[in-house]
């Protein structure tokens, strides 16, 4: 794997950092800019917010940059968002500081996956997309933890201000390892200076050029791309993984110390070792995701259904509930990440509109997830309920894979070679 693919997971560490600090540095917030906690809390909405409507926006807008311009911009705004955060004093700055760093993320995962793909080898796209999420992962184990402990020793501003400032290796790191190539022209589809795309244009999107880049190019060419069913059903099977992903893990500090009796004093280490699980999960999709992927999908889907069930009927018991935590989330990332390396696959024609399609329906779980995971807690069914959400949503996503699956065998291929087809490494 290049080494630049790595440092683009740097990047992702210090910017998934900034997502999930917030959580231990409400009351900070709250008490320094005199608003309420629920007040701070639109903070986190309005990041995930922009992250959704950012995602595809951004995407499209970068199509008309190289794609080190289009990082280096993103980076660039991303830092300067924390900066003003750090030193204003008003809670309308703030609020706009974070929408804006939300967009300016999302822009840059969405490049920074169709990059990592073009620098990977052909048949490693899952390899590369498990480095890039191994950064959100690394962000939940140590990134958090290290922002809300700066946040009680030097105040919430010294979280914001370590965030910017771990930007910076970034910036420089994609300036030297990023190779430059031309931007494509978003009409025609042709690299900025005239020429025939590479393959020939094919007008279906399904070719590369040398930069890895669509070959039909383009805004255009890479919509044309994202018009296949198949697409569309991983990324709405994204959306439900990751919505019961973020259903429990919302709910998860409840469920610990009202259920299973764990001291809130712990809770550190329970959110660690989720993400510990995470980190494992994304190595373990990386290993497998690029050459066995239905396999890796249906058992891992299976097990995470059944382990959100056992999560919620064993909540009680403490041995088998951190057991749990770990496993837990090692199964969602692992499925997880790898229903985004499909999706790339399966976009091969439109690689950044695909990252940033992905990106959107992964923050549309995190966001729809916690929704309905809230809605069981306010109907009084207690502190398992979100789990019992989140094994309904994994269910419902096997059944929408196995809805499409048996569709695709109507179309007169068998079943089995179907899914073999259209899953293999570097399927059109």
């Amino acid at each position: 794997m290049p080494f630049a693919v790595y440092l683009l997971g740097l990047a992702v560490f210090a910017q998934g950092t900034s997502e999930f600090m917030l959580s231990g540095l409400l009351p900070g917030i709250a008490r320094d800019l005199n608003v309420s906690i629920p007040a701070a809390g639109l903070l986190t909405s309005a990041f995930a917010a922009g992250m959704v409507v950012g995602a595809p926006l951004m995407a499209v807008l970068s199509l008309r940059w190289s794609r080190r311009f289009a990082l280096l911009a993103f980076l660039v705004v991303f830092l300067l968002a924390h900066v003003v955060g750090a030193v204003t004093t008003g809670y309308g700055v703030l609020l706009v500081s974070r929408a804006v760093a939300a967009l300016a993320n999302a822009g840059f995962l969405a490049v920074a996956m169709a990059t990592a793909i073009s620098l990977a080898p052909p048949d490693a796209k899952g390899r590369a997309t498990s480095v890039l999420l191994g950064g959100v992962t690394a962000a939940c184990v140590a990134g958090v933890p290290g922002g809300a402990l700066l946040g009680e020793v030097w105040g919430w501003r010294s979280a914001f201000w370590a965030v910017a400032l771990a930007l910076v290796p970034a910036i420089v790191a994609v300036l030297r390892s990023v190779p430059a190539e031309p931007p494509a022209d978003v009409t025609h589809g042709a690299p900025a200076g005239g020429g025939e795309p590479a393959g020939g244009g094919e007008p279906s999107g399904g070719g590369t050029d040398g930069a890895g880049r669509g070959s039909s190019g383009g805004a255009r060419g890479e919509f044309h791309a994202l018009r296949r069913p198949r697409l569309l059903v991983l990324l709405l099977l994204g959306a439900l993984v990751n919505g019961a992903t973020f259903c429990a893990f919302t709910y998860l500090a409840p469920l610990l110390t009202g259920v299973t009796g764990i001291g809130a004093a712990w809770m550190p280490v329970m959110l660690a070792l989720f993400g510990l699980g995470s980190f494992a999960g994304v190595t373990i999709s990386g290993r497998f995701a690029d050459r066995r992927p239905v396999p890796l999908l249906v058992s891992g889907g299976v097990a995470l259904a059944a382990g959100w069930a056992v999560f919620a009927l064993s909540a009680g018991a403490p041995v088998v509930a951190v057991a749990l935590v770990f496993v837990q989330g090692l199964l969602s990332f692992a499925v997880g990440s790898t229903l985004i390396s499909q999706v790339l696959y399966a976009a091969t024609g439109a690689p950044t509109l695909a990252g940033g399609f992905a990106t959107a329906a992964l923050n549309v779980g995190a966001t729809f997830g916690p929704w309905l995971g809230g809605l069981a807690l306010g109907s009084g069914y207690g502190f398992r309920a979100p789990l019992w959400v989140s094994a309904a949503l994994v269910v419902l996503s096997l059944a929408v894979a196995g809805a499409a699956r048996l569709t695709s065998a109507n179309t007169g291929t068998p079943a089995a070679d179907q899914v073999e087809t259209e899953l293999r490494p570097g399927a059109r």
